[in-house]
């Protein structure tokens, strides 16, 4: 039960929130987190449900179906992630397609991982994206990242009046060009010689100098950057 020393977040357990419409299946995620040492603090079964829940138990996870009655899963995350900016979304669906994928990603899940996906490798899923990673199942890394190319190679719409792009420290460019590669927080830590603590402090640094919400975004403002190539 030693899982939230991992993620730097001393004594207190990692606060998950489980939203499937399969009580079955609810149930059964709940547990298994719950015996992973996660602190299972809500589950839901519909949209609403899902964003009234959260709003009052305000988890640090939410692991996310996207076929939900009421109100569907991106727009869940959409809501959640705009009211509550530390919030970290994982989304476990039924469904590979890329759509689903980038549409998940588009509306602020941080992570995408299909059912088929065993208790371990759910349990790690929730484990890294409490902490900052972007988690995939095997194959969709390439999609969004790919999604997020094309998207950069797009002309960006002529703003003159738009602000001037704030300035990074060397270290932060540093650690933002190996997050564009897809290194997680621990890679980074152990090619950068520093802890992983202070990786985190540099990402959260970035995200507020830039006015970005979560780890994906960032890597699509690095990528849009050609930092992933450098």
């Amino acid at each position: 039960m030693s899982t939230t020393h991992e993620e730097g977040a001393g004594q207190r357990a990692v606060r998950v929130m489980v939203v499937d419409d399969h009580p079955m299946w609810r149930d059964a995620v709940a547990r298994d987190l719950t015996e992973a040492g996660f602190d299972v603090v809500a589950t839901a079964g519909d949209g609403p449900q899902a964003v009234r829940r959260a709003g009052a138990v305000t988890p640090d996870v939410l692991v996310l179906d996207l076929n939900l009655p009421g109100m569907p899963g991106v727009r869940v995350c959409k809501e959640l992630v705009g009211s509550q900016p530390g919030l970290r979304v994982l989304v476990l669906s039924a469904s590979g397609e890329h759509a689903d994928v980038l549409e998940a990603v588009k509306s602020g899940a941080t992570g995408y991982l299909m059912k088929s996906a065993s208790t371990q490798e759910l349990t790690d899923a929730v484990r890294r994206t409490a902490a900052g990673d972007a988690v995939f199942t095997p194959g969709l890394a390439g999609l969004v990242l790919g999604e997020y190319r094309r998207l950069a190679s797009e002309p960006a719409p002529a703003a003159s009046d738009e602000p001037k792009a704030p300035e990074l420290t060397d270290r932060e460019t540093e650690v933002l060009r190996l997050v564009a590669k897809g290194l997680s927080y621990k890679q980074i830590a152990e090619r950068l010689v520093i802890s992983h603590r202070t990786v985190q402090n540099h990402v959260q640094n970035t995200l507020g100098k830039l006015q970005l919400h979560n780890r994906v975004e960032l890597v699509r403002y690095a990528i849009e950057r050609g930092l992933d190539d450098a």
